[in-house]
């Protein structure tokens, strides 16, 4: 029977550097059943290279999306009290120091998978890391789940991803979950699960990354009302469109059964009822002279 994926619910920069609203997202997250919610860790001046930051001006906007780090303690506690996992992305080097005390998982974005020094950082912490992989050919995911275990992870989820914002279902190649799920043959000692990172919006997406190839992590891109600074780009979900994916993957996976064909208990008062071999009429014949309605 598939395992219950976890769902993480990716707040991204739809905080509006606002506190108060931060915490909304932890309990809107844990009220529609998740099983975590993230942060992003960023200074612009260390995102963007000077010469980007110069000439664009959308770069420079991006300062407004900062998550301040003073938040950190409080999101961690309000996340510990609702139950849920609290992560959040460092992308920078000193982050992952500033994260470390407060995150059950960090996770490390498509964009950074190739940075050795981030990812050995990351994984001399110890503790679990999910790893995007969208931009990636597999060679490079090997390289860096090669370079992750090297240096102390041994809990690992790789997210398959495309990094189009947002993404076609056609384009979402959930096969390539099978290649992914392969590396875990290379690391006896490693955990390794492998998972979804959707940018699609699309629940039909979700049930097939779960149901037909085996996503032990689902991510999604969160904003509680629409006014997020993401929502417009047109990859992020809503609470209630969410919570109702959440509910029927739930139910869904009840319905697996132990795989065994037998009379289910709700049948065997049924059971009776049955054409009878002789003369095909129903009840069967022994019962006949007993039952009263």
């Amino acid at each position: 029977m598939l395992r219950h994926p976890k769902f993480i619910a990716e707040v991204s920069s739809n905080h509006n550097a606002d506190l108060g609203r931060c915490l909304d997202f932890i309990d809107r997250a844990a009220d529609i059943g998740c099983d975590g919610v993230k942060f992003q860790l960023f200074k612009i001046d260390q995102l963007f290279a000077p010469e980007i930051l110069t000439r664009s001006a959308t770069h420079r906007k991006r300062r407004a999306w900062e998550l301040p780090v003073e938040f950190l303690p409080e999101l961690a506690v309000r996340a510990q009290e609702r139950a849920i996992e609290f992560s959040c992305t460092p992308f920078y080097l000193e982050a992952v120091d500033i994260l470390e005390p407060y995150v059950d998982f960090l996770k490390i974005a498509s964009y950074e998978l190739a940075w050795p020094a981030l990812l050995c950082k990351c994984a001399a912490t110890r503790k679990p890391i999910v790893l995007s992989t969208g931009m990636a050919n597999l060679e490079e995911v090997r390289d860096a789940v090669n370079l992750l275990y090297e240096n102390g992870c041994r809990h690992l989820t790789l997210l398959h991803c495309v990094s189009g914002y947002p993404t076609k279902p056609s384009e979402a190649n959930l096969a390539a979950l099978t290649p992914l799920r392969s590396l875990a043959n290379e690391h006896e000692d490693m955990a390794l699960r492998v998972g979804w990172s959707d940018h699609t919006v699309a629940p039909g997406v979700i049930h097939r990354a779960i149901h037909r190839h085996g996503a032990e992590m689902v991510e999604f891109h969160f904003d509680l009302d629409g006014t997020g600074d993401e929502y417009a780009v047109g990859h992020c979900w809503t609470p209630e469109p969410m919570a109702n994916v959440i509910h029927d993957v739930r139910i869904a996976l009840r319905a697996d059964g132990e795989g065994l064909k037998i009379p289910a208990p709700r049948e065997e008062a049924e059971r009776q009822w049955r054409a009878d071999p002789v003369d095909g009429l129903r009840p069967l014949s022994q019962y006949r002279g007993t039952i009263v309605s």
